[in-house]
Formats: C-alpha cells, structure tokens, sequence
C-alpha cells in the first residue's frame, strides 16, 4: 500500500508561488524522494465589486481585480517528507491545501 500526498499551492503572486515550488522540488531530488509536478492550473482572474457607501443604490468605484496562481505536486510515498513539506512556514501570501490518498496494487485486496 501507498500513499499519495497532494499539496495545492496558490497565491496571487506568482514569483513567490514558483519559487516556493521550485525550492519543494529541488529539495525532494536531493533527498531522492518520487515527486509529480508541479501542474498548473490557468491562472483564475477574480473581479470583486466595490460601493462607494452602504447601499443597494449606491455608485460603485471600479472592480478589484486579482489573479490567483495554483500549482500541484503529488509525493508517492515518503510520508516523512510530505508532513515536513506540507508543515513548512511558507510565506503568507501562499495558501496550502494538502491531501493523501491511499493507493493500493491491483493484487488481491488485503
């Protein structure tokens, strides 16, 4: 039996984004640890409205608007290795969303 972690990175600043990926997937070859990724997501433009003042009738200044940035690593295995991962101080504009998932061979059940 094995176990896949899926961490799922995103952030609207996409240099940051890359780098902590790139700084997951440097360390996880060094440590010889079978990584997938990073796969991205197309960047998810958001427009969020804005009144002037409280009020159904009230003016509204010109939407905010903002990119959000997703990349996905999968780590097959190594437990270790995921917890520490997904259990890093990452910079606060990165929010991380971690999943594991059991994988077993296509023998006989156990």
């Amino acid at each position: 039996m094995t176990f896949v972690t899926t961490l799922r990175f995103t952030s609207g600043d996409r240099h940051v984004l890359d780098s902590v990926v790139n700084d997951i997937k440097q360390t996880a070859r060094r440590k010889g640890v079978e990584l997938k990724g990073p796969h991205s997501k197309p960047p998810e433009d958001l427009r969020v409205p804005q009144s002037k003042c409280p009020g159904r009738d009230s003016k509204e200044f010109r939407p905010w608007r903002y990119t959000i940035y997703t990349r996905t690593i999968h780590i097959l295995g190594h437990g270790e290795f995921a917890r520490d991962t997904a259990a890093r101080d990452f910079p606060d504009d990165i929010y991380v969303e971690a999943d594991v998932d059991r994988i077993t061979g296509g023998g006989a059940d156990t």
